[in-house]
């Protein structure tokens, strides 16, 4: 059994909480979000902590409220902090470029890939083989990369594609003669 919904989530400074009948809000520098709120989970705010108890004596509402701990938790790092995934494009003539609202990619096609930019989602290019993506809610930032990523998954044979920067790929050996 997981005891994640024991752990209390601290709030830093500048976060508000405003907890609702069905909504949990979370209001930061870098922005804000909200998420629903079940009725199996009971939210209690004391001083700059939020403690996260099961209504029921059931599994799913210890489940439920160890989701709603992490999902709040990640909130809050999210408009306190923001989250940043950093992609890598391996692979000669692979190339990354941040046109507007679009990410113009260069993978060995015979046409660009040109992907559009969600809202509250900032991508740079520092280097042309470089995609660094920000954002405060934590799912969209993986979101967004997985999708860049599965334009050209890293081969196991040269290891060329897109790649996640800590990311390893298991090379495998050429066919011999």
């Amino acid at each position: 059994m997981s005891r994640i919904a024991n752990n209390p989530v601290s709030l830093p400074k500048g976060v508000e909480v405003t907890l609702g009948a069905n909504e949990i809000s979370v209001k930061g520098s870098k922005g804000s979000l909200a998420v629903a709120a079940n009725e199996l989970v009971e939210v209690v705010q004391e001083d700059d902590q939020l403690k996260f108890k099961a209504k029921a004596a059931t599994k799913k509402a210890g489940a439920l409220a160890g989701t709603y701990r992490a999902l709040v938790g990640n909130m809050v790092r999210g408009v306190s902090e923001g989250f940043v995934k950093e992609l890598q494009l391996i692979g000669v003539g692979y190339r990354a470029q941040v046109q507007g609202k679009k990410l113009n990619l260069t993978l060995g096609f015979s046409h660009p890939v040109e992907y559009p930019i969600p809202e509250g989602i900032e991508i740079e290019t520092p280097a042309p083989t470089q995609v660094l993506i920000r954002g405060v809610d934590k799912q969209l930032v993986g979101q967004v990369a997985a999708e860049i990523r599965g334009y050209r998954p890293p081969e196991p044979y040269k290891g060329k594609g897109v790649r996640y920067v800590d990311e390893y790929v298991k090379r495998k050996e050429a066919k011999k003669k």
